[in-house]
């Protein structure tokens, strides 16, 4: 028993300096204080958007920390316990002892996936849109069995989930819909999921009952309206005053209170003259145009998703699928990692976590390998 748990403690000691290492741990607590100190100056809420971004930053380092350091206690607390009993032969307690171990260390092994999420968007909230491809009933029941798949899992890890929208089908399944996921890294886990999906099954609505191809689209993208930030610069900016028109007194009629600005990047213009101060109606103005351009941005955004959605749907054509779900052969494989299930049943049912976390422990091996080769 003591040769067992002193080889436990080895590989979790092993994995808590791997988690460290994927965390830059020391790096992140410099960070935390930076950021608390931000938040304790007079100014910190003059800029709201900025101090929300500030503070979700917070979270994000704190929860990484968090659970580090919770990991290293319970380590150290469970070892304190052990030495203890041993030195008083209490065989039934070290046996369990041994037992939460072992918990810790699958606790560990289950982290080191979330250690993987380094973009700051890993850590938002995502919608997931699924869209199914060509072959009308056949393809839209598959989009709809891709639907419950992902609520399933989203169940699972814990997310709450919304339905956006949903295009019905004519006799079974739905054309497209739209869902919301939201909790912690909810976009970290989920983003592996974008791309053509392939069903491979004897059809139930088939009378002869012939095996069919089915095809449909899904495009995973995290929720950051609260990102769009746009910067406007003073050389970007024509600026023109004049006197307003319309009622105000005389101070407005005889003052060139009224700014109108325009954006010579874009061509947006807006005009502010409801002030009497030509201060005032340029920081109107400039609150007017960011919002505006905020939203041109959002708008563009959306169009190259749109783009992107129609391009991957295409045709259905094989060359385009990530994965294959195929049921006479009960089998599951990701074609972008050769990697395959045998439960799919299980799968479909939500249980996704291996073939998610084969994805990302490989896409960090092939980023750290392209780091290495240029370096």
């Amino acid at each position: 028993m003591q040769l067992e748990i002193e080889n436990t403690n080895k590989q979790i000691l092993e994995l808590i300096d791997l988690l460290k290492n994927n965390l830059d741990y020391n790096f992140l607590k410099k960070q935390i204080e930076i950021l608390k100190n931000e938040t304790e100056k007079p100014s910190f809420w003059n800029n709201h958007n900025n101090a929300q971004k500030i503070m979700k930053e917070i979270k994000i380092t704190e929860n990484k920390l968090f659970l580090l350091n919770s990991i290293e206690l319970e380590f150290n607390e469970i070892n304190e316990l052990i030495e203890m009993a041993f030195s008083e032969n209490e065989n039934l307690m070290i046996e369990d002892l041994s037992k939460q171990l072992k918990k810790l260390k699958l606790k560990c092994e289950k982290y080191k996936i979330q250690t993987m999420f380094d973009d700051k968007k890993d850590f938002y909230d995502c919608f997931i849109e699924i869209h199914a491809g060509a072959g009308g009933t056949e393809a839209q029941d598959w989009a709809l069995m891709l639907q419950r798949m992902y609520l399933r899992w989203s169940e699972k890890k814990g997310f709450k989930s919304t339905l956006i929208e949903e295009s019905v089908g004519e006799e079974a399944g739905i054309k497209s819909t739209t869902l919301k996921f939201s909790g912690d890294y909810s976009f970290g886990w989920t983003r592996t999921e974008t791309g053509v999906h392939r069903l491979v099954r004897i059809s139930p609505f088939d009378s002869s009952a012939r095996r069919h191809t089915s095809f449909a689209s899904v495009w995973v993208y995290p929720d950051v309206d609260d990102e769009i930030e746009i910067a406007i610069e003073d050389k970007d900016l024509k600026i023109d005053t004049y006197r307003a028109s319309g009622a105000g007194g005389q101070h407005v009629n005889k003052t060139d209170s009224a700014v109108r600005l325009t954006h010579i990047p874009t061509g947006i213009v807006v005009e502010c003259q409801d002030g009497r101060s030509q201060h005032k109606n340029k920081e109107k103005a400039l609150s007017l145009l960011q919002s505006k351009l905020q939203n041109a941005e959002k708008e563009k955004a959306e169009s190259e998703q749109a783009e992107s959605r129609r391009v991957m749907v295409g045709s259905g054509d094989r060359s385009e699928k990530i994965r294959t779900y195929n049921f006479p052969q009960n089998r599951i494989t990701d074609h972008r990692i050769e990697f395959s299930v045998h439960n799919l049943p299980a799968f479909l049912d939500g249980d996704m976590e291996v073939m998610i976390s084969a994805l990302l422990e490989e896409n960090q091996a092939r980023a750290l390998a392209n780091l290495e080769s240029s370096s």
